[in-house]
């Protein structure tokens, strides 16, 4: 018999639903749901499934642990939450899979690479491309000198939200929870960050690190009634002397799918999903074009891998807190920037 891979999801509702989707398919044979940990379960899609499969719901990931263990603990929780969270789950023998952001605290973020390192478990944190073959081999080119040293590049994210969205959560929009816990939630740190992150990772010395910034500056905007912004403009230097330009907003009319170009010696990297082609293209000067498929055409990338990674003891996870964390992650500087 297969063995599979034993999963606690901690918050089963919003982007939760997507793990649940992916876990709860016949067709998923390598992974299965032992437990769910929600305080308000029922606002899942997929609650009436729970319950009809027998799935124990626990109002906490501590009440879970007093009954159950798992070999893989899902945190899909806001951001506040997290570090709390993955910590309990690793301390009870569970390799962890966090949502991204990892945390707003920079202390917290060490604290969770600290009892990655201590108890031996793996720690990824949900940043989607990282994961996919594509971003992989992209930047396995990249490290390789394949496109000469990177110059510039520049994103632009346009992905409309309305009062809807801010107003679905206690935290959404805040700065900080009621208990003073870090949050800055905004369309940098949610909903973009997936490619904020994508242009740091990219030019990363490492197979699993980022660059880091050396110098920022920052123009943001509001049209929203929140505590943080839902439009920004960002400039930044990375230490490795890589010009980025980040500009994103939820407010807008029309949704556009994410685009970057990147700037090469020898080549210029463009992703405009909304051209004649949503692939990723390498484009050298003499004419010549290399291309690497969309990343967006596997989403839950992460939760495959992490899923083998346990299966087959490979601690290759692709996007750990060394590429997605405080002291080694600009993104994490950036946002506290």
């Amino acid at each position: 018999m297969t063995k599979q891979v034993s999963v606690v999801l901690v918050g089963i509702g919003g982007y939760g639903n997507m793990y649940l989707r992916a876990l709860l398919d016949p067709q998923n044979v390598n992974a299965y749901v032992k437990g769910v940990v929600d305080v308000v379960p029922e606002n899942s899609n997929y609650y009436q499934e729970i319950i009809e499969q027998n799935i124990p719901v626990f109002e906490s990931l501590e009440a879970f642990y007093q009954e159950h263990n798992a070999d893989l603990a899902i945190i899909s929780t806001p951001i506040h939450l997290h570090k709390h969270q993955s910590c309990i789950a690793m301390e009870n023998g569970s390799h962890v899979l966090c949502e991204k952001p990892a945390t707003a605290n920079r202390k917290h973020l060490q604290e969770m690479i600290e009892t990655r390192d201590r108890t031996g478990k793996k720690l990824a944190i949900g940043f989607n491309w990282s994961f996919t073959n594509t971003i992989q081999a992209l930047k396995e080119d990249i490290l390789t000198g394949e496109f000469g040293k990177p110059i510039r590049m520049k994103s632009l994210v346009l992905w409309p939200r309305n009062a809807d969205y801010f107003n679905r959560s206690s935290w959404a929009g805040k700065k900080f929870s009621p208990n003073g816990e870090m949050i800055f939630d905004s369309v940098a740190n949610n909903a973009t960050a997936h490619f904020l992150h994508h242009l740091f990772y990219l030019t990363g010395d490492a197979i699993d690190r980022s660059a880091e910034i050396d110098q920022l500056s920052a123009e943001l905007y509001r049209a929203n009634s929140i505590e943080t912004f839902d439009t920004c403009a960002v400039h930044l230097l990375t230490k490795n002397n890589v010009e980025v330009i980040y500009l994103a907003s939820h407010a807008i009319s029309n949704n556009h799918r994410p685009k970057y170009s990147i700037e090469f010696e020898n080549a210029i990297i463009t992703y405009h999903p909304e051209g004649e082609s949503s692939d990723i293209v390498a484009t050298f000067k003499d004419g010549t074009k290399k291309t690497y498929q969309d990343p967006e055409n596997n989403h839950l990338a992460k939760l495959g891998v992490m899923i083998e990674a346990i299966l087959t003891n490979d601690d290759n996870i692709l996007c750990g807190p060394e590429a997605a964390s405080i002291m080694f992650m600009p993104f994490m500087v950036c946002i506290n920037q």
